[in-house]
Order: C-alpha cells, then structure tokens, then sequence
C-alpha cells in the first residue's frame, strides 16, 4: 500500500470515530450558516482537527487543504492534501446517515492517493494512480457499458439518459 494511503485511512477512520460518535449524540452537535445550504458544525471542525493532527504526524512538511479552515501551508508546496472531513455536513445535520469523510493526496498537481470512508456503514473506498480502486480492500471494477441507457448515472435523481448527454458534451 502507498505510506501516504495509509495514513489516509488512518486519518479518515479516526475522524470517522469523531463523526459516529457524535452522530449518535445529536443535542451536542453545533451547526452554522456558512452560505446557502452550507453547513458547518463543530463535527466537521473536530474531524478536521483530526485529520490534521494524524497526516502532521508523518508529514509535517506537506500542505493540507480542507474546507472548513483552509490552506496550511507546508515547506514541501509540491504534495497537497485535499481534505473534507465531513462531507454531507446537511445531511449530518438532518440525521441522514448518508456522510463520508473525504481525503486526497496530490503530488505536483496530480491526484495519487484518494479516501472516502463511511463511517456509518464502514466502508472504506480507496484509490492509489495506476492500482485502480478498492471497496473495504476488495478490487473495484469499472463498467464496460459503452452509453448511458440501462445505466444509473445518479443515485438520488431520476434522469433521462438524453438530458444527461446534452450536459456531457
């Protein structure tokens, strides 16, 4: 495994402790406004301290990007990672258990290491450049399908596969 994926899971499974724990202790959780229909709770900045703490550890040189405090520059601008650490913050919110946290490493502007985990269901989806992608340590294998029709291109709205194309091209 790339060390960098392993401190990726790592900092998604602890920040994925943060999130479950505090799923299940709703009247402790601390929203606010940032803008229309975003949200940002005192879950997300936690997780997010997390995160940072767990990739410092090892990389303390390496920049980290979040959406909740921004950039923090490191000596070595060349290794960036891109992090959410409450992604789905609205449905958090709205008790929805459907949330993940999202972490991504990119090196000279190319995305090489990817992590989303799901706390609620703990599953876990990685991707390293050139390795493909795994579901809880299982190969995931891509669609072969050559059009839209028959396929499921959204999991929340139902789409024709024409309207779909036009907004492709």
């Amino acid at each position: 495994m790339h060390p960098m994926l392993t401190i990726a899971v790592r900092a998604a499974r602890k920040a994925g402790n943060v999130i479950a724990k505090n799923y299940e202790t709703p009247d402790a959780v601390e929203a606010s406004q940032k803008g229309s229909n975003d949200f940002v709770t005192n879950v997300d900045k936690a997780a997010e301290a997390v995160i940072i703490d767990t990739i410092r550890k090892s990389y303390p040189q390496h920049t980290i990007i979040t959406e909740e405090s921004g950039e923090h520059v490191g000596t070595d601008q060349d290794v960036q990672w891109v992090i959410d650490p409450l992604d789905g913050t609205t449905n958090f919110i709205k008790r929805l258990p459907h949330f993940a946290v999202s972490i991504a490493v990119r090196i000279k502007g190319r995305t090489e290491v990817a992590v989303v985990y799901d706390p609620m269901r703990n599953e876990l989806f990685t991707a390293t450049r050139g390795q493909g992608a795994q579901l809880n340590g299982y190969r995931l294998r891509g669609s072969t399908a050559r059009d839209l029709d028959g396929t499921i291109p959204r999991d929340r709205l139902p789409v024709q596969s024409q309207t779909i194309r036009d907004h492709l091209h």
